[in-house]
């Protein structure tokens, strides 16, 4: 038996290089235009940002620092870091003799633990600090975002609807954050694959990744319910065995509904992560009145009748949302699974019906990738010189709208 054991190897090592060779030559078109138009978008913000020089006069919490690429661990990045550095103190701490919306002290539990974990763990692996191992994760995730879902349009257009689809991926409106220290592409990796793996049938699989992504954003109750419906519909039409199903739909909640529940119980108050949200952020489903507010008022010059105006910032979102419904119904047209209608149709009924800093709804909105698929299929018809020559124009021009407006303009 020992004899033949040398001989066993040949085979299987052959065949496990031959699949690797074919994933290679599949997967390396996506990784490399997604990563190209991201570098060209990231070198477009770098040279806005040291061409303005704002940054040097801002504080290094909010969008400042000695160096333009600083910039990418301000804002949300700088809780992050204190999160990975010294982990989480969950309390409601009043700010003394508040009267307006903000009545309570920032705190990090509002930020959810995956990312920080994850960045703690790659700084105990590499060394790395906490700037450089958050940028670590969400370049990762962000090309394994840009995978997903061309694994996802590739099911409804082809190979070319894919690789659009990755593109636009790299240039959206909100795109700034792939790369900074930010939980977005983390999210959006896990959504892409939970919803791609709901559409393969590999529930379990499914279950697990919403399961991390409930620890990863609020906004995962949307993909959570997306998994839920799936999972009841594959039971009515009696597609799987009953009890895979059924555990997915069970485990997809527990990692977000562990958190809250966590969060709560450190604060002595159950709801206290909404009641965090609301008091030191200002951010609360209004059931659209704030965003009802900012659509009427944006296109008419009027930026004083709302809360938290960015002029600039909030033109750009104003059209992101025009866009995000516009491109909805030609979605349903091509009759999409279940998983990403729900995910898709309660992302955007969660971030347009919550009242929050309206120049952010730009990045809010990149979970909604299923928006995507209509014009990534519409592209497909594009020779591959046209596709690149519109995605590279869009890729340079997104270093203004999706990374200068958000962490300059605005408030990421």
């Amino acid at each position: 038996m020992t004899a033949t054991m040398p001989r066993m190897r040949g085979p299987v090592q052959a065949a496990s290089g031959s699949r690797l060779r074919a994933a290679a030559r599949r997967h390396s078109p996506v990784l490399a235009l997604f990563g190209t138009l991201k570098m060209t978008g990231f070198l477009s913000f770098l040279y806005l940002l040291s061409s303005a020089g704002d940054y040097r006069t801002k504080d290094p919490r909010f969008g400042g620092g000695a160096h333009a690429w600083d910039v990418l661990a301000t804002w949300d990045g700088w809780w992050y870091q204190q999160i990975a550095l010294h982990g989480y103190d969950p309390r409601l701490v009043p700010v003394p003799g508040a009267t307006g919306l903000i009545t309570l002290e920032g705190n990090s539990a509002a930020f959810f633990p995956l990312y920080p974990a994850l960045m703690r763990m790659v700084m105990a692996v590499t060394g790395l600090g906490p700037y450089g191992a958050g940028l670590l994760v969400s370049i990762l995730a962000s090309f394994a975002a840009a995978l997903g879902i061309y694994a996802i349009a590739e099911r409804f257009g082809g190979r070319r609807a894919g690789l659009a689809a990755a593109g636009l991926w790299a240039v959206w409106p909100g795109s700034g954050v792939e790369w900074a220290v930010y939980s977005d592409s983390l999210y959006v990796a896990l959504a892409a694959w939970t919803c791609h793996a709901v559409m393969a049938r590999r529930w379990l699989t499914a279950g697990v990744l919403a399961f991390a992504a409930g620890l990863n954003r609020p906004t995962a109750a949307a993909l959570i319910a997306g998994v839920g419906v799936a999972a009841l519909l594959s039971l009515r039409r009696r597609e799987n065995d009953s009890l895979r199903p059924l555990l997915a739909a069970a485990l997809a909640p527990l990692g977000l509904l562990g958190y809250l529940l966590w969060v709560g119980d450190r604060m002595g108050d159950l709801g206290g992560y909404f009641t965090l949200q609301s008091g030191a952020w200002a951010h609360e489903f209004d059931h659209g009145r704030q965003t009802l507010e900012v659509l009427t008022s944006v296109p008419v010059g009027h930026f004083g009748g709302y809360l938290f105006a960015y002029p600039f910032a909030d033109v750009i979102g104003v059209g992101v949302v025009l866009l995000a419904v516009a491109l909805l119904p030609l979605l349903l047209r091509l009759r999409p699974p279940a998983v990403l209608v729900v995910h898709t149709v309660l992302t955007l009924a969660l971030v347009l019906g919550s009242q929050q800093i309206f120049a952010n709804v730009s990045r809010y909105l990149l979970p909604c990738f299923p928006l995507f698929l209509p014009l990534a299929v519409a592209m497909r018809r594009l020779g591959p010189l046209v596709l690149c020559t519109l995605l590279g124009i869009a890729a340079l021009a997104s270093g203004s709208y999706a990374g200068y407006v958000l962490f300059e303009l605005g408030v990421p």
